[in-house]
């Protein structure tokens, strides 16, 4: 998912010695996809790098990882992932990406836009897409870039819904990873769908400023729960597992973010869904069909099924009551009659 940090400009010169050092050593590591082609055939090859945190944050980067194996296995295509261990890795593995014959190179997440907008300029003749990033914010504004974006607002106003709902007064908290975009507007979203359930509630709210490590977030959590959250959602990647579980320790409902966390127990109440994977597969079909095109974005939202809400605890109060209210207000939301913030 996945910043407050300031974009950074990638002067040439240093992006040319980082070209050097990934076709020397390849970056932060790889990990082969599936073996491809298992439907279908396709001569097509398909390179994904991880923002930090790996395929094992349980969420963003695993996401993006099934969507690259579903085309793998519906389309035939090749598929290759490169894992960013940092971001001093991010142009090394993209570059290698390029340098190595993919026809489309995918980076997952907002802190990999300059890296990738400095890359797609170098290989003109390669495709990119990238996940939370938009095409105009690329400083380049490389032709051969598509932005793969979400309406992140929207699936935090959901949960906020079902979090002032099932916590019925009182206080509510949010921890997020680092201030990017899309986390900005989970939050953001998240205190609307409260304060339009119950205008009384308190929404506490705070950054790790870590997407990877759980103890921050855990912590984090912990703090507010002690000042009354009966409700903490996660918008922290990796790291918002920790918050995910304190909510379990300390016998408060948990809120999951990007993939459906309902695997992590029953106290997750839902969570704020965000499909990476079908924006990822989705841009390989275009690819497979011709029908790509750089430029511009492709926006997810609740309407379009791109983002919404997880499955609802089974301990959830009223819980039938409670879906049948979030699927109302899905709705609502599709038809453009709530008016929700994105920052």
């Amino acid at each position: 998912m996945g910043s407050g940090r300031a974009r950074h400009a990638v002067g040439l010169a240093v992006a040319a010695a980082l070209v050097l050092l990934a076709s020397a050593c390849g970056g932060g590591g790889d990990e082969n996809g599936g073996d491809g082609g298992a439907a279908g055939s396709s001569d097509l090859r398909v390179a994904l790098v991880t923002d930090i945190g790996g395929l094992n944050d349980r969420g963003f980067n695993a996401l993006a990882n099934e969507g690259l194996e579903r085309a793998e296995d519906q389309l035939g295509i090749e598929g290759r992932v490169f894992i960013s261990d940092s971001a001093s890795d991010y142009v090394p593995n993209l570059t290698q990406g390029a340098r190595g014959g993919y026809d489309l190179v995918i980076g997952v997440g907002f802190l990999m836009g300059d890296a990738l907008s400095t890359v797609a300029k170098q290989f003109p003749d390669t495709q990119f897409a990238i996940v939370d990033f938009p095409w105009a914010a690329l400083e380049d504004k490389p032709a051969n870039a598509r932005g793969l974006v979400f309406a992140e607002q929207e699936a935090g106003y959901l949960v906020g819904v079902a979090a002032a709902t099932a916590a019925g007064g009182g206080s509510v908290s949010a921890v997020g990873g680092q201030a990017v975009p899309a986390v900005v507007a989970f939050l953001a979203g998240y205190r609307a769908g409260v304060e339009d359930t119950d205008s009384s509630m308190a929404v506490l709210q705070g950054y790790s400023q870590d997407f990877v490590d759980q103890a921050k977030c855990k912590e984090l959590a912990l703090t507010q729960i002690a000042r009354g959250s009966k409700a903490v959602f996660a918008a922290a990647g990796g790291c918002g597992l920790g918050a995910l579980q304190a909510a379990n320790e300390r016998n408060v409902w948990g809120i999951g973010v990007d993939n459906d966390q309902s695997f992590l127990g029953p106290h997750i109440l839902t969570s704020a869904t965000k499909k990476v994977d079908v924006a990822v597969f989705d841009t390989i079909e275009a690819l497979t069909k011709g029908s790509l095109e750089g430029g511009g974005d492709t926006l997810y939202d609740v309407a379009n099924g791109g983002v919404g809400y997880g499955k609802v605890s089974p301990d959830a109060p009223d819980r039938e009551a409670l879906i049948a209210k979030l699927d109302d207000v899905s709705q609502q939301i599709s038809s453009g009659d709530v008016d929700i913030p994105r920052t």
